[in-house]
């Protein structure tokens, strides 16, 4: 998701400090660019020499079972322009209604963004952002032991305070009884206040093993800017076709 960076804001814990402060939310100048809380990603690589720094937890909660991340640490870095070099280091767990809850460590994300459209007033921007997820820990409950690829290619657009990107990827997802699977989404946001960005996705993915279903979903999201370097970031949402569940994301999200 597109992220309000706020330039030079400091929040002294005064009364006039607190005002000031506040002043500086509703007037300050701010810089863009886009990821998470969403499934659906954006060309758009972290700028050169820049880091994000994000400590998340993202949740699904079937009837049967619940599942996610708590949390995940990632971390990406603008090495060259256009190109961003991603790691994602995960804490799985998993619930079943009755049993003791498991958490484990499995695979490490590791990926390369590289935007290799510029944007301008008649086109859209876009890039590809490969991703490799690497078995680390031999753990049966969160991972069968074989690297994943998924390969994707997004686009995005902005007029003002609106922006909107999508795209379409191929998870290959080796292992009995697994499919290789589709995901594809499109994302549409608007800058409401120079701290506050809201956000909508739809996305489609098909089955990734023999069992499961294809299905449709949805999330709707925030990026709260509480100053130049801290954002808060979140979603939340619900699946429209195939098994039902319900799906959260919240994280911290650090920029320097």
């Amino acid at each position: 998701m597109r992220r309000n960076y706020f330039r030079k804001a400091r929040f002294p814990w005064t009364v006039r400090g607190v005002l000031l402060s506040f002043f500086l939310l509703l007037t300050e100048n701010v810089s863009v660019t886009a990821g998470p809380p969403f499934l659906t990603d954006d060309p758009e690589p972290v700028g050169f020499r820049n880091w994000e720094y994000y400590l998340s937890s993202m949740s699904t909660f079937r009837p049967h079972n619940w599942s996610g991340t708590a949390p995940h640490a990632e971390v990406n870095y603008g090495v060259i322009p256009d190109v961003q070099i991603h790691l994602l280091l995960p804490m799985n767990y998993t619930y079943v209604p009755g049993e003791s809850a498991r958490f484990g460590y499995s695979s490490t994300e590791i990926g390369i963004k590289y935007r290799f459209i510029h944007e301008t007033d008649n086109r859209p921007q876009a890039g590809i952002f490969p991703i490799i997820e690497l078995p680390t820990i031999k753990n049966q409950a969160f991972g069968n032991g074989r690297t994943q690829v998924y390969l994707p290619v997004w686009v995005q657009k902005s007029w003002g305070k609106l922006t909107t990107y999508g795209g379409a990827g191929l998870w290959f997802n080796p292992g009995a009884g697994n499919r290789n699977w589709l995901f594809s989404g499109w994302e549409v946001q608007y800058d409401f206040t120079p701290h506050l960005t809201l956000g909508s996705e739809i996305y489609y993915h098909t089955a990734d093993t023999q069992t499961d279903r294809q299905g449709t979903g949805f999330n709707t999201g925030a990026i709260i800017n509480i100053n130049e370097n801290i954002h808060i970031i979140t979603s939340a949402g619900h699946s429209i076709t195939g098994e039902n569940y319900f799906s959260s994301y919240l994280g911290l999200l650090i920029t320097i």
